[in-house]
């Protein structure tokens, strides 16, 4: 049946399947259970070692992982063998980009990148509207930063970026592997910004996934519930201040209602935190029980109005981190001008006390955002930040031009140097005083 499948065979009569599969003379059936007997106990090492490798680099001094892998491919042709007459499909796609940042108050004032996307997805339709689909990708990149004729410092990178499994249907889905979990009404200020880290001044949106489990059901009056179980993703995260003790999975869930003109939610996530990489800046501990819980609410009036809340309490005494309080309340609405300007104005404070709701240790932001469309192919964004604490604010222009397949971006920012914004993706040093970058971005 492999074989036929490889070669292209796809005019194969029901009667043949039956026989082939139902025959208990072929013992095909036998066969999978023996052989699904034999693989599921090195399933699970599978993982823990997949794992090891993509979080901490630790390849396996042995051949296991590897050939659990082969195993596993060989029983997911059988399953995928079993549903031949579905109109099943393989696509590639991609994203390359480069880009340059001059900015003459840094040690290195030149800095030049590339990154590079690959996706591979499969799609396998069933019955009744159900479906198996799959999609993995890598992020593959590097940079140079260099003073001219004074000094030059490189890196590069090659990770796993999504590598997920999906069983789906009409009001369900299950999705298991590294992937992308975001939710809440807030834009770009996020207090719920746990699991993901994107910076909204990044054009390409980019944020590491996380390992793990997630399911939602999406009822018929558009409420939804979201499950998931992480394991694995040990770094901090977002608004975290400590990473999470490797021995221990993440468990939470997230429950989404229809309210009148929008909608509200509910969220909650456990796990056990880990202070001792921290260097002694706080009490160092290898098990903290750490509880967050969310709430968010956006309601489309005449103009689209949000507030988002979460509230994280640990159970050791950390001092100002035992509690951790941060707040959002926003708007935004298009304006009759011209193509239409579209503006979003957030404003957020987040504070850190040892009891909670004290907010005696506090930040505040005030945000601006304003996007114009000229023409077709042309955009023009900008974001204004203003730090209320230390009086300072953070400037960033940025010119879009859609090409064909290419798009062009001329950023500009001015900035403070010593660069505080909150938890605002991984390559925030680069946009630290005042400067230029120029990046294009191709989607093949």
């Amino acid at each position: 049946m492999l074989i036929l499948k490889s070669e292209g065979t796809t005019e194969i009569s029901n009667e043949f399947l039956a026989d082939f599969y139902n025959n208990p003379e072929l013992g095909l059936t036998q066969y999978i259970e023996e052989r699904t007997n034999q693989v599921w106990g090195s399933i699970m090492d599978m993982i823990m070692e997949i794992s090891n490798m993509f979080v901490y680099g630790i390849l396996p001094k042995n051949s296991s992982m590897f050939r659990s892998v082969k195993i596993l491919s060989v029983i997911l042709l059988i399953v995928l063998s079993t549903i031949s007459h579905a109109q099943d499909s393989l696509s590639f796609k991609g994203q390359a980009s480069a880009w340059i940042n001059y900015n003459g108050g840094n040690r290195l004032p030149v800095n030049m990148g590339g990154r590079y996307i690959p996706q591979l997805n499969y799609n396998v339709p069933l019955k009744n509207d159900h479906k198996i689909d799959f999609e993995a990708s890598a992020n593959l990149n590097g940079s140079v930063g260099f003073n001219p004729f004074d000094s030059l410092k490189t890196s590069g990178l090659i990770k796993p970026y999504r590598v997920w499994a999906r069983y789906s249907a009409r009001q369900f889905e299950v999705r298991v592997g590294l992937q992308k979990i975001n939710f809440g009404s807030a834009t770009i200020l996020r207090p719920l910004m746990w699991f993901d880290q994107v910076d909204p001044r990044d054009p390409l949106k980019l944020t590491d996934g996380v390992w793990g489990v997630l399911g939602r059901y999406y009822f018929l009056n558009n409420a939804n519930i979201w499950l998931w179980g992480l394991y694995g993703n040990n770094a901090p995260r977002g608004w975290e201040l400590a990473g999470t003790n490797p021995g221990y999975p993440e468990l939470g869930g997230r429950i989404q209602i229809p309210v009148p003109e929008g909608e509200a939610a509910l969220s909650y996530n456990y796990r056990i935190a880990d202070t001792r990489r921290l260097g002694g800046i706080v009490p160092q501990f290898s098990e903290i029980r750490e509880n967050k819980l969310g709430f968010d609410i956006k309601l489309d009036l005449v103009a689209g109005l949000w507030f988002e809340g979460s509230w994280v309490t640990k159970n050791k005494e950390l001092g100002m981190f035992t509690n951790q309080e941060i707040l959002n309340a926003g708007a935004d609405y298009t304006f009759g001008i011209g193509n239409g300007l579209y503006v979003v104005f957030e404003q957020l404070l987040a504070a850190n006390d040892e009891k909670a709701f004290y907010f005696r240790n506090t930040t505040s932001f005030s945000l601006l955002s304003l996007s114009y469309p000229v023409g077709l192919f042309d955009n023009i964004s900008g974001i204004v930040y203003y730090d209320w604490k230390n009086r300072n604010s953070y400037n960033f222009l940025n010119w879009q031009r859609q090409f064909n397949k290419i798009t062009l971006f001329i950023m500009g920012y001015w900035n403070p140097k010593n660069y505080i914004i909150p938890a605002q993706g991984t390559d925030q040093n680069l946009f630290a005083g005042k400067g230029i970058q120029v990046m294009l971005v191709l989607n093949h």
